[in-house]
């Protein structure tokens, strides 16, 4: 990454850009606040918008399900709760989110608006952040972790739960692994002070509740405690250590993307067409459900299986004590019967009253004999029922593990057949030819932006021959994720088919979309690569003119 990169985020009153270094923003801490409808949820999107053109990923924690509209030019993964999300996860998939955003360089927009319970959105947000610790202690990569709402996690009063302590964390010893965090909240007031006095850039957006101008008032001076009151929407004072403390009043621009938190109107509004990530991603999120959804059935199904089993237990030990009161009742009357005497003089009838006795107690006794083997019967019975169940739960497992081996394998395949489709595509490429047709619905490039010449892969290597070309090309691979190679294919690619949107020219080249983007951005810079009103990317005009003097 390169250490000067800065974005423009709005100007000052004097015309003047104002822009923010880019590892500063991902690796500091920093904090915007103003009331609601003075800017400040504008203003973090603005930052998103120029960090995610800029190519690099960032993990939004959204509390009110307003970042969706990122989505309508960016490629991110929108997780959470509601049927809206691209997948629905809980607090198992925060491991999974920390490794997507930070090893695969996916945007990640954790929506916790949409939890009807509170501690299931406290454990995925707390559980997600520790792992993006743990995991930049290693990775030491520049990354910001942006939260709404941030005085719901560390409130200046009460106490602070574990999620907020997991917050100053952050704060605190992030950015010595290039972990940055972005609290944002509309009563700085309700903010741990803490937080805000370690903030190494702050951004002050109209307040007008004299508990929150006296916060401006402790931070900055007393001056700008009156004046905030003051700033019209989208106007903000902006303090950062590396001007030296020095507080600028900038109006910040408006995002570009769709304002999926605007308040709602009479009049309808059209959910605009948002950007679909990865179904591979999607799917292995998916698995993870799936595997807890099938170890919670399973829970459920060993729960009955101890409760009939218990109650089976509860029915024979009945029976077992029927058959002993059975038992002892035939052992007393054999024992009357010993004494014949004894009974005669207690009984009336005489012999008569001792040979039915007698009769009755044979019945108990073959009774018992009965019952016991009934209940010897049931035990074994209920021994081979729990073997069968022990023989069951290991085929399960293995046929479990059988299926993960499968997956693997099936998700090699795919990536080999990609590999093939991407091969072929190249060995397939031909020389620019000038057509009629949509360009970004058929890679035909307009007549007014192709470049006929006799033979295109010679006259693009002659292009990269030309030192100053061939320089600016390095250097934007220098300030990307990519390599030279990949920047000179990029190049080619556009020079050869025409414009095309960062999904396509990642297609092509084999990469990323999260790596192209950033890539594109550097070129741009460059002066290699434009951007056109549609979103898409194409060569240069000072690129397009040195390769048609080739031609000539």
């Amino acid at each position: 990454m390169s250490e000067q990169r800065r974005i423009v985020v709005g100007e000052t009153a004097d015309g003047q850009a104002v822009n923010l270094p880019v590892v500063q923003l991902l690796t500091g801490r920093g904090f915007i606040t103003g009331k609601s409808g003075s800017g400040k949820s504008n203003t973090a999107s603005v930052i998103a918008e120029e960090l995610l053109e800029a190519g690099y990923p960032l993990l939004v924690v959204d509390t009110d399900g307003e970042y969706y509209g990122l989505k309508e030019e960016y490629e991110m993964l929108h997780a959470g709760a509601d049927e809206e999300c691209d997948i629905r996860i809980g607090p198992e998939h925060a491991e999974q989110m920390a490794r997507l955003a930070l090893e695969e360089n996916v945007p990640v927009i954790l929506d916790v608006s949409g939890y009807l319970e509170e501690d299931v959105a406290d454990e995925l947000l707390r559980e997600t952040a520790r792992q993006l610790f743990v995991k930049e202690k290693k990775l030491k990569k520049p990354f910001l972790l942006v939260v709404e709402e941030v005085h719901e996690y560390i409130p200046e009063g009460g106490g602070v739960g574990e999620t907020g302590k997991m917050l100053i964390k952050i704060g605190k010893r992030g950015r010595k692994h290039g972990l940055g965090i972005l609290g944002i909240s509309q009563r700085p007031a309700d903010v741990k002070k803490d937080f805000i006095t370690q903030a190494n850039w702050l951004v002050w957006h109209r307040l007008t509740w004299d508990n929150d101008t006296n916060v401006v008032g402790r931070i900055i001076d007393a001056e700008y405690a009156e004046r905030v009151s003051e700033l019209a929407d989208g106007q903000a004072f902006l303090q950062t250590d590396w001007a030296d403390g020095a507080v600028r009043k900038v109006q910040f621009r408006r995002k570009r993307t769709f304002d999926a938190g605007a308040t709602p109107g009479l009049d309808d509004f059209e959910r605009p067409e948002l950007k679909s990530v990865s179904e591979t991603l999607v799917d292995d999120l998916q698995e993870i459900s799936e595997r807890k959804r099938t170890e919670e059935s399973r829970i459920e199904e060993l729960e009955e299986t101890v409760e009939r089993r218990e109650a089976r237990i509860e029915e024979l030990e009945e029976q077992l004590a029927s058959a002993r009161d059975v038992s002892e009742a035939a052992s007393r009357m054999a024992e009357a019967l010993r004494e014949p005497e004894t009974v005669q003089s207690e009984l009336p009838g005489g012999g008569e009253e001792l040979r039915r006795l007698h009769d009755e107690l044979l019945d108990l006794e073959a009774e018992r004999d009965r019952l016991t083997e009934t209940v010897a019967e049931r035990e074994a019975t209920v021994e081979d029922l729990e073997e069968k169940l022990e023989t069951r739960e290991r085929q399960l497992e293995a046929l479990s593990a059988r299926i993960e081996e499968l997956a693997a394998e099936n998700d090699r395949l795919n990536r080999t057949i990609d590999s093939l489709e991407s091969r072929l595509a190249d060995e397939g490429a031909t020389d620019i030819l000038e057509v009629s047709g949509d360009p970004l619905e058929f890679g035909y490039t307009p007549p007014e932006q192709s470049v006929v010449v006799d033979d295109g892969e010679r006259a693009v290597e002659e292009l990269f021959a030309l030192s100053d070309v061939d320089e600016r090309v390095r250097r934007a691979a220098d300030g990307s994720q990519c390599s030279a190679d990949t920047a000179r294919e990029v190049v080619s690619t556009l020079v050869r088919e025409g414009p095309g949107r960062v999904e396509s020219v990642a297609r092509r080249v084999g990469r990323s979309t999260v790596a192209v983007q950033g890539l594109l951005s550097e070129l741009r810079g460059e002066g290699i690569v434009d951007r056109t009103d549609d979103g898409a990317y194409a060569a240069g005009d000072e690129l397009v003119g040195a390769l048609r003097a080739g031609g000539e």
